[in-house]
């Protein structure tokens, strides 16, 4: 399968991650966030990026994974708390993606977007064992913001 990341173009070389808490990690737990659509990854940048400046060089990352059953675990939105889409969950969210990553429970971690929360998000685990061999950067693509949206 594929899915995409919207990055600057100076992170956009390579698959890392930066080991910086997010929504479903805490620090030092090395997650790859991305999208199921280049819609929705924009989409998620924005919301996380509290100004977007159209002058930063952005890349639109192809990433392919292994359509292997055993390497996702999905998260249902029925498990979640009430007020999972906002900053107050942020700990219990945190609790779960920081379970999923110390346990390697599996390489993907399918969560439900907090955007569009029909639609998911697929976070990689950078430190899984399947990593290197069932995750690939396949290209880049230029991004362009359209004035309409800043």
């Amino acid at each position: 399968m594929e899915v995409f990341r919207i990055a600057k173009e100076s992170f956009a070389k390579k698959l890392t991650a930066s080991g910086r808490a997010n929504r479903w990690n805490l620090d030092d737990q090395f997650i790859v966030y991305t999208g199921s659509s280049r819609s929705l990854s924009s989409l998620e940048l924005i919301v996380h990026e509290n100004s977007l400046s159209p002058s930063v060089k952005y890349k639109v990352m192809i990433i392919s994974i292994a359509d292997e059953e055993n390497l996702f675990h999905q998260v249902l939105q029925s498990d979640l708390p009430k007020s999972w889409r906002s900053l107050i969950a942020y700990p219990d969210l945190q609790h779960i993606g920081s379970e999923w990553y110390q346990k390697n429970k599996s390489l993907i971690l399918k969560v439900p977007s907090a955007v569009i929360p029909k639609e998911y998000n697929y976070l990689i685990n950078t430190f899984h064992p399947d990593f290197k061999d069932k995750v690939s950067l396949v290209r880049t693509e230029d991004y362009f913001w359209d004035d309409r949206l800043l």
